[in-house]
């Protein structure tokens, strides 16, 4: 069979074009570390990648997310702990001033220790969180609660406080409403009360010495401390919730993250031992071509 010269020189040129190349490519692999350095180089790869990284933008969002709820819910139960204890203060206070050896200026000192655990608690209820937003507050409205020049206090707002998207699909509301918190408990006489009357209740009774009133704002207490209590649990719940999602999404930061390496990253040293390989066949075809092509039979090839 008859080789042309111009047939020779093609095709050997075509060769070491294309082994160059190669080892041009994996160079630049190697030195960059990554497969490929422009979407056309690999489009399947690029798209994948591009969802990869639209993925890890929302996860570092929802992670944010996650930080500012367990900053709220860790605040709430924290504040709701002072709630408990000046309430737990305020049920002693009731167990003594129901001792009939009392007298008025004993129960006149409890009236006034009581109005300072009201002060308290108000100041606790309207506590804000590092946005500057109340901790307590409602859909609408502007704090916790609100005390009027008589003492009296009321709920500022309604609704519950919204909630925070935490996962695709998932959102934890991380406080609730003053109204909740403090409002709505069973009242020893029937119906409802909230915290703040029934310190007030206990206040009121101490200044009138009326014993039946005190035992029942007792009573009161005991529910109130109760629903604070059930609060906190229900807060410890979301943040156990909260510390799922955060595992979640850091076991699904993990396999994105594998998979984006394999298919961005260079596989180093695989990347050598085939460069090594293409360097190997390039010279030896360069070799090749310099002593074929310097035989005097090419001279009379067609």
């Amino acid at each position: 069979m008859q080789v042309s010269t111009n047939r020779f020189y093609e095709t050997s040129g075509s060769l070491m074009q294309k082994l160059s190349q190669q080892a041009d490519t994996l160079n630049t692999q190697i030195a960059s570390t990554k497969k490929f350095a422009a979407p056309s180089d690999d489009v399947v790869a690029y798209q994948r990648l591009t969802t990869i990284k639209q993925a890890d933008a929302d996860a570092t969002s929802y992670g944010a997310n996650i930080t500012l709820a367990q900053s709220l819910l860790d605040q709430s139960d924290t504040t709701l702990g002072s709630v408990e204890s000046q309430l737990q203060r305020a049920s002693e206070l009731a167990v003594s001033a129901n001792n009939g050896t009392l007298n008025d200026g004993d129960r006149q000192a409890i009236a006034t220790e009581l109005q300072g655990i009201l002060t308290s608690v108000v100041a606790l209820a309207n506590t804000r969180d590092a946005r500057g937003q109340a901790l307590f507050g409602a859909a609408t409205g502007n704090g916790g609660v609100v005390q009027a020049a008589d003492g009296s206090v009321t709920f500022d707002g309604s609704g519950s406080p919204a909630s925070i998207p935490v996962a695709d699909g998932v959102s934890i509301q991380p406080t609730e409403g003053a109204a909740r918190v403090f409002g709505g408990i069973p009242a020893a006489g029937g119906g409802t009360t909230d915290v703040f009357a029934t310190l007030q209740g206990m206040v009121a009774a101490l200044q009138n010495n009326d014993t039946a009133a005190i035992s029942s704002a007792s009573g009161d207490v005991a529910a109130a401390l109760s629903q604070i209590g059930a609060m906190r649990g229900s807060l410890g719940a979301r943040s156990a919730n909260l510390d799922l999602q955060r595992n979640q999404a850091t076991d699904a930061a993990s396999a994105r993250e594998t998979t984006r390496s394999a298919l961005e990253d260079t596989d180093v040293t695989t990347a050598i031992t085939q460069l090594q390989k293409t360097m190997t066949v390039l010279q030896a075809t360069q070799a090749s071509f310099t002593k074929l092509s310097s035989l005097s039979l090419f001279d009379y090839l067609k």
